[in-house]
């Protein structure tokens, strides 16, 4: 009963506006087309109800006896505590932008004479984009972090009802993350154009709306990158700390409730993994809609579409909402047999994503036949974008899981230690590159000509951007299993803590093995998708080059042997590189002070091993607190301030050629990290089951040192490029305008000096 009511729900919902539409005859009306935004306005709605579904029947199920539970609510404090530390941090930065911005848009034009480098609401959707970012990580990780101990008790009465609790957790992440971003798009929108517009408030046209809804994509990738960064470096110093000492020193297992380092690693998987990864596709999700939104608008006026400019316009929302309704619908086609193996759990898993995909594939095509007849090339960029998705999904599996022969031939490495498992790992984390690149390339030539790029440059880039959207349209179901992963991961621990029967460690560590794989793929799936948003956002920066500086948008792209552009482009290929680093040292710094207080303990009180003393486990999530949130800040101002600094002092060109360097070095370097990293995790993993000498052996012990260096590369370095390099683009988009007056400025002041 309570499915045919939610069922009857989303049916009159979806309804709801096509009746309307249909009222006001269609996208033929003469005057009134719809705004399809009420449709992305109810996809958003549909998404949050699913998830609050989700919740209450998530939080019905038994969390087990009080040993599962006092764990469990650790892990919880710990990361209620972390994050809420976070957010002092992230207010700060976000209250110092605020008011730049603020005096860009409102004091700026005062004191100029009426010159207007800003929107007067930038500042404000700057935060709202902040916000609901950090919002749907905050959610997420919340559910997940309650969900741990329910996904591990039912476990203990089958496979499949421990799939489902920890599916139905990471469901939740992707519906909030979607439904949230729909949401702020909706919003602002529909304020913009029937309050703001009307009453001649800084707006013109609908035209207008998508360039300054932009800004808060920018808003939204700040905060993801605080909490990608911070989440990365808390969670590796913990697990690094946990893994050197506990399982290659002292021996015992991982989990174990002995180490004083292991609840910190537990708090880590949840404020990395889920709260991290969920800011970190929101922004991507938002960007890419919002920034081909704003190319629909330069090209609509190209193409001569008249009333059917601003339907195409919001096709990128629309193909979201259409993504929203086929991610629910795929969620509820995962199910798993008790006697299931890792392959055929990953099939379960796999059946509601290429479902989601091919409802997407057919439900857009009869979409776009019906907005634009004739036209469909534009269905052609969206498949691209969703078959790039799959493609390099798959080959992020087949190059990190212990089930392909990559991972396979690398745990072999270990038979001779740790020295030729560190070269076979970055060999294959550099190998693997190969197909994702050829994919993006050949996706973004596809989705170019698809669209009409022959004809017109811009709608060639409008093209691209669908890609990205069509792309991300399957975030609903592929963050779910992407956040199911550390959900699966806490459990497996619960359960060792617990000392759980054989027959539920199985089951478990069955789910926290194919966490592995599906957290691997969900990388692998961001970086894809991180690198078509950013063509995006790019191509949207020239377009605002464009309108500053009033040269023909095909003449934006300066000779590639032009001083300026060289600079930019070496300075962009460094900047992935250099921000890195910093994370790799973070991480660094952080786990030495964790491996220092882990042998402290043993020391001190040697009744932890025999199991007579209780660790200090509040001591090593303070370590890692305290270390994520001093080493956050440098990294992200120079993500916010490179883009800015380059363009005040060499001038927009120059940040072209610095987001192009940026976004090609930042796109292979993290895969390449990605990979390896993953690969390494698993064929640890591969041993642990028993084989090359099954845990304690000399095998094993080189893996254990292959997996802490792959911990950064895979968690905190790798998934931070993705930010990095839509987050640059961002703020060349939102800065072009002051920018350009200030290196106008700037290059007059070198004039006077040198009588130039």
């Amino acid at each position: 009963m309570k499915k045919r009511l939610f069922l009857f729900f989303v049916a009159a919902l979806i309804l709801a506006p096509a009746c309307a539409w249909a009222q006001e005859g269609g996208p033929a009306a003469s005057n009134d087309v719809i705004d399809l935004i009420w449709f992305t306005l109810a996809g958003s709605i549909i998404a949050l109800v699913f998830a609050v579904v989700l919740i209450v029947r998530t939080m019905k199920k038994s969390r087990g006896p009080k040993e599962m539970r006092e764990i469990s609510d650790a892990v919880h404090t710990g990361a209620m505590a972390y994050i809420k530390q976070q957010y002092k941090v992230v207010s700060i930065f976000f209250a110092v932008l605020f008011v730049v911005l603020g005096f860009i848009a409102w004091v700026v034009p005062e004191l100029s004479g009426g010159q207007r480098l800003l929107s007067r609401y930038v500042p404000v959707a700057f935060l709202t984009g902040g916000f609901f970012s950090a919002l749907s990580g905050f959610i997420g990780m919340k559910v997940a972090t309650k969900a741990n101990c329910r996904t591990a008790f039912a476990a203990s009465r089958s496979l499949n009802s421990g799939l489902r609790v920890a599916f139905n957790s990471g469901t939740v992440m992707g519906m909030v993350v979607v439904g949230l971003g729909l949401l702020d798009l909706s919003l602002w929108w529909i304020l913009l154009r029937y309050v703001f517009l009307p009453l001649g408030w800084g707006i013109g046209s609908a035209a207008e709306i998508p360039p300054i809804m932009i800004t808060f994509g920018m808003g939204a990738s700040s905060a993801a990158l605080f909490a990608r960064l911070g989440g990365g470096i808390y969670t590796k110093a913990a697990d690094v700390g946990a893994d050197l000492v506990g399982k290659v020193e002292a021996g015992i297992p991982e989990d174990d409730p002995r180490n004083p380092a292991t609840i910190a690693d537990n708090v880590g998987d949840n404020v990395g993994d889920v709260a991290g990864m969920g800011a970190d596709l929101y922004e991507s999700y938002v960007g890419s809609v919002i920034a081909t939104m704003a190319l629909g608008s330069a090209a609509a006026g190209l193409m001569g579409l008249g009333e059917k400019a601003l339907l195409f316009i919001q096709l990128p929302a629309f193909v979201a909402f259409i993504g929203v309704i086929a991610s629910i619908i795929g969620t509820f086609l995962v199910r798993s047999k008790e006697d299931a193996t890792q392959k055929t759990l990953l099939r379960a898993l796999r059946t509601g994503t290429y479902s989601s995909t091919a409802l997407i594939a057919v439900a857009s095509f009869f979409a776009i036949s019906f907005l634009f007849p004739g036209q469909i090339g534009l269905w052609g960029s969206v498949m691209t974008g969703l078959i790039a998705g799959v493609i390099i999904a798959f080959f992020t599996e087949y190059f990190t899981s212990d089930t392909y022969k990559p991972t396979k031939n690398l745990a072999k490495a270990t038979t001779t230690g740790p020295a030729t498992l560190i070269i076979g790992g970055l060999s294959l984390g550099m190998i693997s590159t190969a197909v994702p690149v050829v994919t993006v390339v050949l996706g973004t030539l596809g989705a170019f000509y698809f669209a009409g790029g022959d004809t017109h440059v811009v709608t060639g880039l409008y093209g691209i951007g669908l890609a990205a959207v069509g792309m991300l349209s399957t975030l609903g179901i592929t963050l779910a299993t992407d956040a199911y992963g550390p959900v699966a991961d806490n459990a497996g621990g619960i359960a060792e803590m617990t000392h759980q029967p054989p027959e539920v460690r199985r089951r478990t560590d069955a789910l926290d093995s194919l966490g592995n794989t599906t957290a691997a793929t969900g990388k692998g799936f961001a970086i894809g998708s991180a690198a078509l948003t950013a063509l995006a956002l790019i191509a949207e920066y020239g377009q605002k080059v464009a309108d500053f500086t009033k040269i023909d948008f095909s003449n934006v792209v300066a000779n590639i042997l032009s001083p300026n552009v060289l600079i930019g482009l070496m300075l962009g290929v460094v900047l992935p590189f250099v921000f890195a680093a910093m994370a790799m040292g973070a991480v660094g710094r952080a786990a030495q002070a964790m491996v220092d207080e882990v042998r402290r303990q043993f020391k001190a009180y040697p009744g932890i091993l025999l199991g007579t003393d209780k660790p200090d486990y509040a001591s090593c999530v303070k370590i890692s607190t305290m270390g994520a949130q001093r080493e956050m800040i440098l990294p992200s101002l120079m993500a916010v301030t490179a883009p800015i600094v380059v363009g005040f002092l060499f001038g927009p060109f120059t940040v072209l050629a610095l987001l192009a360097g940026a976004t090609a070095a930042g796109f292979v370097l993290a895969i390449m990290m990605a990979n390896s990293g993953g690969a390494w995790d698993n064929a640890k993993k591969y041993i642990e089951a028993g084989n090359l000498g099954g845990k304690g052996s000399p095998a094993h012990k080189a893996a254990v040192v292959g997996d802490t260096v792959g911990d950064p590369f895979k968690d905190t370095s790798g998934p931070c490029l993705n930010i990095l390099i839509k987050l640059m683009s961002m703020v060349s988009i939102v800065f072009v305008g002051t920018c350009i007056a200030v290196n106008d400025q700037f290059v007059g002041l070198l004039r006077g000096i040198f009588g130039m």
